[in-house]
């Protein structure tokens, strides 16, 4: 049995973006930290007023941050994955949707997490549920932490997800946004997680599980 969960929406609520700052003011520069969260501000406003699209606001705040770990190394890479989701990601869960994936382990499924974050960044949440890690690939060259290719995410997400896994389909796939319909859409058993407008009413047409207060829609 194959599991395929994405990870920021569906199985927390944090922020790689936030837990990265929060290592930089801690190990590297506080002065850094408060310019990072300054410079953000007015694109967040933005994206938070729906201006902008905050999916994609997000992921390129994440891929830009990925310089904000300076002279990188495998070793305070690991160290801020870390940091990341001991102090933000895994703080953030949504219990139950984790429990799940812990119950499908338990009973012996292959638990996978597919997500667009840079994969030192979801191995440590991974580990602690026992799963593996379907990522944005990266790679260190000359001190800087950069990402490998594009994005693993909409139809590249599960693209990954059949080739490295071998198969066609997969047994059952949580998602909460409108971008993860590409994975659900590939599980016998998909499953909206605390569903965006969007994604909900798609579940609901479809008969997929909701599971998690949703928001209402027209």
């Amino acid at each position: 049995m194959i599991v395929v969960s994405d990870m920021m929406g569906t199985l927390t609520t944090g922020s790689p973006f936030l837990g990265l700052v929060d290592w930089v003011k801690h190990n590297q520069s506080k002065l850094r930290a408060n310019w990072y969260m300054t410079s953000i501000a007015p694109s967040y406003v933005l994206a938070k007023r729906g201006v902008i699209d905050w999916q994609k606001w997000g992921q390129k705040l994440m891929i830009d941050s990925l310089a904000y770990i300076k002279d990188a190394t495998p070793e305070n890479v690991m160290h801020a994955s870390e940091w990341v989701v001991e102090h933000d990601l895994w703080k953030k869960r949504r219990e139950d949707v984790v429990a799940r994936l812990v119950k499908h382990r338990e009973d012996g499924a292959n638990v996978y997490i597919a997500s667009s974050v840079v994969e030192p960044f979801i191995e440590p949440f991974a580990k602690r549920i026992g799963a593996e890690t379907i990522g944005t690939p990266v790679e260190i060259v000359d001190g800087r932490l950069r990402m490998v290719g594009g994005l693993v995410a909409d139809e590249k997400k599960i693209e990954q997800v059949l080739t490295r896994l071998g198969v066609e389909r997969v047994d059952v796939a949580y998602g909460d946004t409108i971008l993860d319909v590409p994975l659900l859409e590939h599980a016998d058993r998909p499953v909206a997680v605390y569903p965006e407008a969007r994604l909900k009413k798609i579940a609901m047409e479809r008969g997929w599980e909701i599971i998690g207060d949703t928001p209402s829609y027209e």
